[in-house]
């Protein structure tokens, strides 16, 4: 499918070079819906966290105090980024996938020698607007672009990108990839090596394996923002799909699986009770989950195999002091 491609002049995308729309329909997301909740374990992709509202409660929950993840990302990315922009060199273009909150990405290009580009892809696609239009309002120098896309889809670049001969650096920051399968995320990484092409390089985030109170408490914070943003997944089948759901009869879960070594969020129904959507009905039981997200936990060498598998090679990476996350260089040979 080819996106619809808009130029600054054409729409109020005035700080953006271009903005490609991949955006999925509306009824690929009730399609989805129907058929999550007819499996044996109920499910809907955690993709559909991401309209505007929960994209801002995912900004939220990155700066609550038990979400580690962020603040030390954050931290390593301000220790090894004169390493990247050495490695990188000048007049990259740089394509985030995943793009969400800015504070990361405008690490990467303050770091960087004279980026010429940068080519933001999130699914969220008011929020990709907002947030691409700012980065294009403070790096005046950089060409600022946007694909509103499910980077689960095959992406690709419209004519108006690449404005460079830079080389071509991918990012993906925080613990995105560990949202899927290994195959899946195996697969993720393939398709980023297409658009990256040899000799591009990818800086991406994992967290790492640690000991369980320390990510149970980052999935279910005293303040309850990951709550809200669980839920908000019902909301928006609400608003969007004029589901008939009551909001009081599911609660928040988060809980660890040791044999798959990844946080798995769910929303567990606290009383019998009926989703109806899509003129279906789909019954629960006391107890009855929807699962929403899974989270999985790296070893760096587990991690390393998934991306050698890939294409990629995995000479660089990093970690913080107490192990906690790490942040690998993959290239392109």
């Amino acid at each position: 499918m080819l996106p619809k491609t808009k130029h600054p002049n054409e729409g109020d995308e005035d700080h953006l070079h271009f903005f490609a729309d991949y955006e999925p329909p509306t009824d690929d997301f009730l399609a989805d819906v129907i058929s999550g909740l007819s499996r044996d374990q109920k499910s809907i992709s955690p993709k559909y966290f991401y309209d505007q509202k929960g994209s801002a409660l995912f900004d939220e929950i990155c700066r609550t105090p038990e979400y580690y993840i962020t603040r030390t990302e954050l931290e390593l990315l301000d220790r090894v980024l004169p390493d990247v922009a050495n490695m990188t060199g000048p007049d990259a273009i740089v394509i985030e996938w995943g793009s969400g909150s800015s504070w990361k990405i405008r690490k990467v290009l303050d770091a960087l020698e004279t980026p010429a580009e940068y080519i933001a892809i999130d699914i969220s696609r008011e929020h990709l607007k907002a947030a691409a239009a700012e980065i294009g309002r403070q790096y005046p120098s950089v060409k600022v672009g946007a694909i509103c896309a499910d980077f689960l889809a095959p992406v690709h670049l419209p004519e108006a990108a690449l404005v460079s001969q830079g080389r071509r650096l991918g990012f993906l920051p925080g613990s995105t990839i560990g949202n899927f399968e290994p195959p899946v995320a195996q697969e993720i990484l393939q398709r980023a090596a297409g658009l990256l092409e040899p000799g591009g390089a990818f800086l991406i985030g994992t967290d790492l394996q640690k000991d369980e109170k320390i990510l149970l408490a980052a999935y279910n914070d005293a303040g309850g923002v990951t709550e809200a943003f669980n839920l908000n997944l019902l909301e928006r089948m609400k608003a969007e799909l004029a589901a008939e759901v009551d909001l009081d009869a599911f609660a928040h879960e988060a809980i660890y699986n040791t044999d798959l070594n990844r946080i798995e969020m769910h929303l567990r129904a606290t009383r019998s009770t009926t989703i109806r959507v899509g003129g279906k009905d789909f019954a629960f039981a006391p107890g009855e989950t929807i699962h929403t997200e899974n989270s999985h936990k790296f070893t760096i060498a587990g991690f390393q195999e998934i991306a050698r598998k890939a294409g990629f090679d995995t000479s660089h990476f990093w970690t913080d002091e107490r192990e906690l996350f790490a942040l690998h260089y993959l290239t392109l040979p």
